[in-house]
């Protein structure tokens, strides 16, 4: 803008100290007071911005032709202020620099056609006075072209800056339609020459009233044309609005009525599913608890076999103590899945001790968290930190215990690598706290503010959605709240907050059974290594080995066992399958890089679960499905013991 006027002031300074003094007269004083105080208010909207283009530049290009140059560019700067002036004062606010702008504009596109013309024809007023020729019409040409450019680009600059738009598609939709009135005003001034060249210059003057009557005339008739045009832009659009109102009101009626139908059939869909969702539960827990019960009856039916052929009565009595102690742990595994799966069948709430229900939940979910996993590799540890004191919260024990079991299920599927599991509770300021963490993939935040809303999943089909949201139902119905920290890669930490029940106690705990003492047997030469992570299972196949005299060892793991293989000689090895921090067929892996010949035989309570690739995959010799038979695990030892007596008799020879 400050280059613009720049430039126009000094092209106007330059122009007023050349003017042909000699020239000028009182027509020209005439004609530029017509220019600058009358035509410049006579102008034509720029459509769509808040712009005008006055029909004073017919009477510029005349000033041109009969006076000079100079004496346009002082004319067409003074013309470029007073009606920038005129439009500030009668209808917007116009800024002073702008008018200034203006005036240096039109003063510098005068400017560049005046030097434009003496270019091509040195002076252009002796060609106007001469006969009319094609030089005439070109000049006219020329003066016509060289303003609209210079002027329409000047605008189109100071324009783009203002609306934010490309100069050049500034110029094509606001600018170039102007060229029709630069290329008519110039035939116009041509021809208003040369009749003040032939009538004179005062007859010229006189057709100046009939001009302005016309241009007034169809300028009116533009005006109410447009009227017109709004009102019927106005009448449709309000017809629009009302067709659109009606139709919108019918709209919303349909969509309360659908909306009211939508939510009975959403709370009948929810009972629905929200039992389903249990059964499903229950169907991942049933799963587990088959392996649960193939150790507990292995267990029993190992044990019985065993006290079959025994005559001692104090090994007798601590048989028969194992397997009471065994069949109660199968009771308990029953008790738990039958809370699980009780109905609620009222809504009175009783004393619940949070620590308790925590121990219930862990033995609950173990065949998940643990059997499950560790079958699959994957390595979850579960912590329980149990900080509430014993203290008590009102409510309902079964649908409790469905939601940390539910909350469960969700973190070990979180953590599909494996990671660790932590149960905690605290109370703080009347209230306890439960909390469920895990170190898994964790949620992003448009997850996270998604998780208790009904029927979002991101298990895809494995899952409906509605665990969360059943859960949330329950801590509200029990006055708590439940809240979800998660940060992806991190883990994620669910916390419930109930209120403590005040004046309530608690059942006594239940003792437990005395540790059993069993009579040693005469040792054998055949030494076998027993692994697994269960104590009862573990001392029972020690007990049938001893019975035949085989020498045992026993470790609770498979990184103890490959610590016992490392520092002395087995003649075979019996391992579990399912076991934290490594499984029976990671140790087998790792028994087959120490001793490639070494009998191995895994004992699971998956049963046929287990595949024939993966046991020729680990090099398995056997595969004992629990519950498992005293002669079919005697049997193994004897034939381990067979290949230890070959393996030496060949040494001999």
């Amino acid at each position: 803008m400050w280059a613009v006027i720049v430039l126009g002031a000094a092209g106007f300074v330059y122009s007023a100290a050349s003017l042909p003094l000699e020239r000028l007269d009182l027509r020209f004083a005439l004609l530029a007071a017509l220019t600058i105080g009358v035509t410049s208010r006579m102008t034509v909207m720029i459509p769509r911005i808040s712009g005008h283009i006055s029909v004073s530049d017919t009477f510029i290009f005349l000033t041109m032709l009969l006076y000079g140059g100079e004496a346009a560019v002082v004319v067409a700067a003074l013309k470029g202020l007073v009606s920038t002036l005129f439009f500030s004062r009668r209808s917007i606010y116009i800024r002073p620099l702008t008018i200034i702008f203006n005036g240096a504009m039109m003063s510098c596109a005068t400017f560049v056609t005046a030097v434009t013309l003496r270019l091509f024809f040195a002076d252009v007023v002796p060609v106007t006075h001469g006969e009319f020729s094609a030089r005439f019409v070109i000049a006219l040409c020329v003066m016509a072209l060289v303003q609209y450019v210079a002027n329409s680009t000047l605008a189109a600059v100071h324009t783009s800056f203002k609306t934010n738009q490309p100069g050049w598609q500034t110029w094509s939709k606001y600018y170039l339609w102007a060229s029709i009135t630069y290329f008519a005003g110039a035939c116009t001034a041509g021809i208003a020459a040369k009749i003040a060249e032939i009538a004179g210059f005062y007859a010229l003057v006189a057709t100046a009233p009939i001009i302005a009557i016309v241009y007034f005339t169809y300028r009116t008739y533009l005006e109410n044309i447009e009227a017109m045009s709004e009102a019927a832009k106005a009448e449709a659009a309000a017809e629009a609005r009302a067709e659109a109102a009606a139709e919108q009101a019918e709209q919303a009626r349909k969509h309360v009525e659908e909306l009211s139908h939508y939510i009975a059939e959403q709370e009948r869909i929810r009972e629905q599913y929200a039992q389903i969702e249990k059964l499903s539960a229950l169907g991942e827990l049933a799963s587990g608890v088959a392996h649960d019960f193939n150790n507990t009856l292995a267990g029993i039916l190992g044990r019985a076999q065993l006290l079959l052929g025994m005559k001692d009565p104090e090994r007798i009595e601590a048989g028969l103590k194992l397997i009471i102690k065994t069949a109660k742990d199968g009771a308990k595994t029953i008790k738990r899945i039958q809370d699980f799966a009780r109905q609620r069948r009222d809504h009175d709430f009783r004393p619940v001790s949070l620590d308790q229900l925590l121990l219930d939940v862990r033995e609950i979910t173990r065949p998940r968290w643990k059997s499950r996993a560790e079958a699959d590799g994957v390595h979850i540890n579960l912590a329980l930190q149990l900080g509430s004191d014993s203290a008590l919260v009102m409510g309902d024990e079964s649908e409790l215990r469905e939601v940390l079991v539910n909350m469960v299920f969700n973190a070990v599927d979180a953590m599909p690598e494996g990671g660790t599991l932590t149960l905690a509770t605290r109370e703080e300021r009347g209230r306890i706290e439960i909390s469920v963490t895990d170190t898994g993939t964790g949620m992003s935040e448009e997850v996270r503010s998604r998780v208790f809303d009904p029927f979002f999943t991101t298990k895809g089909k494995a899952g409906m959605g509605l665990g969360l949201a059943v859960s949330y139902g329950i801590i509200r119905r029990h006055e708590g709240t439940v809240t979800v920290e998660s940060e992806v890669g991190r883990g994620t930490v669910f916390r419930i907050k109930l209120p403590v029940a005040e004046g309530a106690s608690a059942a006594e705990p239940s003792g437990e059974l005395l540790p059993l003492k069993l009579v040693e047997q005469p040792a054998n030469n055949t030494h076998i290594l027993v692994v697994d992570d269960e104590e009862h299972v573990r001392v029972l196949l020690r007990d049938i080995l001893e019975s035949e005299g085989f020498r045992v060892s026993l470790a609770a793991g498979g990184r103890e066992a490959l610590g016992m293989l490392e520092a002395e000689d087995f003649d075979g090895v019996f391992t579990d399958l399912g076991m934290q921090g490594m499984s029976g067929w990671e140790l087998a892996h790792a028994v087959r890089e120490l001793d490639e010949q070494l009998p191995l035989a895994v004992v699971t309570g998956w049963g046929e679960v287990v595949g024939s690739s993966e046991q020729t995959a680990a090099r398995v010799d056997w595969i004992v499905a629990k519950p498992f038979d005293t002669e079919q695990i005697l049997g193994i030892a004897r034939e381990i013991s067979r290949r230890r007596e070959s393996a030496a008799d060949s040494a001999a020879a």
